[in-house]
């Protein structure tokens, strides 16, 4: 008897575990090896804002049923901040908020739209990332936009779809910390 309620436990506490499906995605990007080096020490204020209207950066979608709407576990728009300040730094400007030159990185767009099927799924990345950098006399500004597919069967499992948002998101703050534009228009 006692075996039998042991493996009854057991069972009910793995069918919880099984349909737990987890409520946010954890994303962690890197901070990009900028290929880019100022020999001076110019200035720069850096900041970050969010502009998306929606919180939310996926959107599970199955006939029939509404859309799952799946945040992120820690602001994106604080993660970016910390990682374009550390590139900036990396790449050899002094960050300051009160320099005059400025940048200002803007998130636009980050959603990751994933259908799904009976025999599998689909998911979506779209990114877009516009950067406007200031000096005395003239503005910068400069759209950046990545896209991204995965494709698999069965449901997709939020630790790939997280690995994959990660991939793209270092992918374009890694093409922004590189862009020659941007950093000579900074030096000017």
């Amino acid at each position: 008897m006692k075996s039998l309620s042991l493996v009854l436990c057991s069972a009910l506490f793995l069918t919880a575990c099984a349909s737990h499906t987890p409520t946010h995605i954890a994303l962690n990007p890197n901070v990009p090896v900028s290929e880019y080096k100022i020999d001076r020490f110019d200035s720069v204020a850096v900041s970050t804002i969010d502009v998306r209207k929606a919180n939310f950066i996926a959107r599970f979608n199955k006939e029939g049923e509404a859309a799952k709407l799946v945040s992120p576990s820690e602001p994106i728009r604080q993660q970016l901040d910390d990682v374009f300040k550390k590139a900036m730094r990396n790449a050899g400007y002094q960050v300051d908020p009160a320099a005059s030159h400025t940048a200002q990185f803007q998130l636009d767009y980050l959603l990751t739209d994933v259908t799904e099927s009976t025999f599998g799924f689909e998911a979506k990345t779209a990114l877009t990332i516009n950067v406007v950098a200031k000096n005395e006399n003239q503005e910068f500004t400069k759209i950046y936009n990545a896209r991204g597919m995965l494709k698999g069967p069965f449901s997709p499992d939020f630790a790939t779809l997280e690995l994959d948002m990660n991939k793209l998101i270092d992918e374009l703050t890694t093409k922004i910390i590189n862009d020659a534009e941007l950093h000579q228009f900074l030096q000017q």
